[in-house]
């Protein structure tokens, strides 16, 4: 994997956290900052996919891949998450099934 250089600034409360982060999982900084980052961005990819979902703006597996996760995978955060994805009513689906 290729890797880039990034600068940022941070407050002061998040560098007591980040220094936090750093000594409980014992990493150096750098790594400590991937993580995060990683972590967050996941979240973030999640959230949008659900969101985009729920809206009926994707379907149920382009969501699946846009949060990077298989259908079943993702099919558990759906559950978990509680959204409404199904829009039609009952005499509807079961029309669509039949055809």
């Amino acid at each position: 994997m290729t890797e880039v250089n990034i600068s940022t600034r941070i407050p002061k409360e998040l560098e007591k956290d980040l220094e936090e982060f750093i000594e409980k999982e014992n990493v150096d900084r750098s790594i400590a900052i991937r993580k995060l980052l990683g972590s967050g961005l996941k979240k973030w990819k999640e959230s949008k996919a659900l969101k985009m979902l729920e809206g009926g703006e994707i379907t149920f597996s382009k969501a699946a891949k846009m949060a990077d996760m298989d259908i079943w995978t993702f099919a558990e955060k759906v559950k978990e998450s509680g959204i409404t994805w199904v829009k039609m009513g009952a005499e509807e689906l079961k029309r669509e099934t039949k055809e």
